[in-house]
This record gives C-alpha cells, structure tokens and sequence, in this order.
C-alpha cells in the first residue's frame, strides 16, 4: 500500500523563502532574528512563512525569554521523502504496466 503523500509539507517546503529557512534549521535551532539576518526577509514576511512551517508540522518552536526558536522536525521530512521513495518504487516495478482503453 502506498504512503500518503502530504500536499500542505509539500506546498510549506517548495517556497522558496520557506525552504531557505528549512535548509538554516536542518543545520541549527536559531531565532526569528537570526532568520531575518540570514535570510533578508521582513520580520512580519518571516513570521507568515514560519507560521505555515508549524502548523505542517515541518518546524517547532521553543520560547526562551522574549525570543522564539526553531527547530526542524526531521520525522516531518522523513514522512514526506519516505513516501515519495514509495512513490518512485511503485514506479519503478509498474513502468511498463499500461491500462486499456
């Protein structure tokens, strides 16, 4: 049987700013100022997008003091690179399979 594939991860990780973002928290848990410093994005711009990243479950956040981490949820990226391996193995073993008209 096939995993699901999730289009809100997909849609949340193919934006460009959005991935930029994914890419800094797959190397460290930083803040919102950290993010706008390394991506040049505006605060309110950054927030939008980091809002979408929590609620698909890509990011999670960890207050400390008037400051808010990120961090990435691996097992988020896992599900969605899982699934579209499944995807491209079913592929694969039906390549020639063809339904007639």
């Amino acid at each position: 049987m096939l995993m699901s594939v999730d289009p809100d991860v997909i849609k949340a990780v193919s934006d460009p700013l959005r991935l930029r973002i994914v890419t800094l928290l797959a190397r460290e848990t930083l803040c919102t100022t950290h993010l706008i410093r390394e991506t040049g994005a505006r605060q309110t711009n950054l927030s939008n997008h980091l809002r979408v990243l929590r609620e698909t479950g890509v990011v999670e956040t960890e207050p400390c003091g008037r400051f808010t981490y990120y961090r990435l949820r691996p097992e988020a990226l896992e599900s969605l690179s899982g699934a579209l391996s499944e995807l491209a193995r079913t592929a694969r073993e039906s390549g020639t399979t063809r339904r007639p008209c």
